[in-house]
């Protein structure tokens, strides 16, 4: 074959060539988001995570493609939809608190990026904080040692409060490790805790009736998918009840609610977002150290206070970082 046959021959067999042999970008990757909780719950949050993949150079739609799973509060379903993404072969996993272990026991080579609410070491997410090890690593919001400060922060509102209900839900896998801080909390500070289960709706409405059968004159809860994505409810019934409430999240105060204080949650998905750009630009999880909060918010409802008839300190209004009137 003459060469000028033969360079004719190549243009037009090159178009079924594999794109790697031609030189091409592969297809656009995809990242699996797998939560616990419902899209309008993390609205907020999701926002930051979409933050941090632009700051890495990475656009939903356009050069990256987001397979969202919400468990919408059911845990067990969270096993399926880890099963799931791994069969798709997406490229990273971004998971929060209860949906981390499930995408951690689907896969040991597919990078994990979390946004944990626990240890992810006594959880077994990582082998240290340093250095992850494995194909997982993300970002700790370490909310179990802040119960501590909110337990505080509630007694400095309501002092004649002797006993302080604490609501878990016992099918997160971070409850017996959130149960435990909050007791140990509540005997530092001479408060008798109610530890009262609620993983349903109903659970959630019985569990204020069952507050004031035991005594109990406020109440925390933790930051928790299913109680996030039910803060409206958490609001309603906190009123009904006439019951001084405590949060994480500052959307459960921006939903009506009375008193939050931790870490910005929607700047922990963000720091979560950057590690998954990085990861998809060829860094290793197991490389990248988990990163922890620097920066807390108290944030306080004097609307909210007003309306249980609660006077609140000069000095706790003081030490807030954003009062609501």
């Amino acid at each position: 074959m003459r060469r000028r046959q033969f360079i004719a021959f190549l243009g037009g067999a090159a178009a079924a060539w594999p794109l790697a042999a031609r030189g091409e970008q592969p297809a656009v990757p995809v990242i699996g988001f797998l939560n616990g909780s419902t899209s309008k719950g993390y609205a907020r949050n999701l926002a930051g995570f979409l933050q941090g993949l632009k700051e890495t150079g990475y656009v939903d739609g356009e050069n990256v493609t987001i397979d969202y799973r919400w468990a919408e509060g059911r845990y067990d379903r969270l096993a399926d939809m880890a099963a799931d993404l791994v069969r798709r072969r997406v490229a990273v996993i971004a998971a929060n608190t209860p949906a981390a272990p499930a995408a951690k026991a689907a896969t040991a080579t597919i990078p994990i990026v979390f946004v944990s609410g626990t240890d992810p070491v006594a959880e077994g997410l990582v082998k240290s904080m340093n250095r992850p090890g494995g194909n997982t690593t993300g970002v700790s919001i370490i909310s179990d040692v802040l119960v501590a400060k909110q337990l505080e922060l509630l007694c400095a509102l309501v002092p004649t409060a002797t006993a302080i209900a604490f609501l878990v839900n016992p099918t997160s896998p971070s409850a017996k490790l959130r149960i435990g801080s909050a007791e140990a909390a509540a005997r530092a500070l001479g408060r008798d805790l109610h530890v009262i289960n609620a993983a349903s709706e109903a659970e959630i409405v019985a569990a204020f009736s069952a507050m004031g059968q035991a005594g109990a004159e406020a109440l925390v809860f933790p930051p928790d998918s299913f109680f996030n994505s039910r803060r409206d409810l958490l609001v309603a019934l906190s009123a009904r009840y006439a019951v001084p409430t405590i949060g994480q999240s500052r959307d459960f105060v921006d939903a009506g609610g009375l008193m939050s204080y931790g870490p910005s949650v929607a700047d922990a998905y963000r720091l979560a977002g950057t590690y998954v750009g990085r990861i998809l630009k060829g860094e290793k999880a197991a490389d990248l150290p988990v990163q922890e909060p620097t920066t807390f918010e108290l944030v306080i409802n004097l609307t909210a206070a007003k309306a249980l008839g609660l006077s609140v300190p000069d000095k706790l209004i003081s030490t807030a970082d954003e009062v609501i009137e």
